[in-house]
């Protein structure tokens, strides 16, 4: 591998970017693609489908074989509520390739015994994600229904760019939360993104119900970054 392109792969994996070093195979050179770097023709579309899926594998394009060697950050799911959707969440997200993390200042909820083998802070958002920022390859779902600990991480979660933001509460209650988070200076179409209601469409209405369509929607959410498809996750 080229010098130049292993620190520039390096550099991007350390900071949690996704990266791909693309190979052809004809003549043996690589370079480093990072995700949003624009790539004409057939290898623009397959390399924008490896960033989505994450795997590796050779492919042929405009005539030429390539290998793409795709590296993309594990993606987190960080969680503002020690509710029973989240304790329904936790494991899910853990089969399903999630670094979960949980978030609560209520130390009444947020406690061990009910969240075993979970990264758990018993704090205020502001101060776990001055020291954990949030990043692209993060999913934010605030489920508290308290204002006051939840529109701070929303906020931060679309200041950060997270693939997924989504937050618990009715039409109503979400109407009322972008009259907040305008105020809190997000934009009309960054507060777009937010999924409310959270989670798929699916019917849901126990926690562990909820829990599923709140993962389905975040993996959605991940697989389709930068395609259309992004845009179907239906709010429960």
């Amino acid at each position: 591998m080229d010098p130049y392109a292993l620190k520039t792969l390096n550099a991007e994996r350390r900071a949690r970017r996704a990266a791909i070093l693309v190979t052809d195979l004809a003549d043996g050179r690589d370079r480093v693609v990072k995700e949003g770097d624009a790539v004409a023709g057939a290898l623009g579309e397959v390399i924008a489908k490896a960033f989505r899926s994450g795997s590796s594998g050779s492919v042929e394009a405009d005539g030429r074989n390539f290998f793409l060697n795709v590296h993309v950050p594990r993606p987190r799911l960080v969680v503002v509520g020690a509710v029973h959707i989240s304790q329904a969440l936790a494991p899910m997200a853990r089969i399903a390739g999630y670094d979960m993390e949980i978030i609560d200042p209520r130390t009444a909820f947020a406690t061990g015994d009910r969240f075993p083998d979970v990264a758990l802070s018993a704090e205020w958002p502001e101060d776990v994600l001055k020291r954990q920022p949030l990043d692209g390859y993060t999913a934010l779902a605030a489920v508290t229904h308290d204002p006051k600990i939840d529109d701070f991480a929303l906020k931060a979660a679309l200041d950060a760019g997270c693939f997924y933001v989504g937050a618990l509460g009715s039409r109503k209650t979400h109407a009322k939360r972008v009259e907040r988070l305008l105020a809190l200076g997000a934009t009309t179409e960054a507060i777009e993104r937010i999924h409310a209601p959270i989670g798929l469409n699916i019917g849901a209405a126990s926690p562990a119900e909820i829990a599923v369509a709140v993962l389905a929607q975040v993996i959605l959410a991940l697989r389709s970054r930068g395609s259309e498809r992004n845009a179907k996750g239906e709010a429960a």
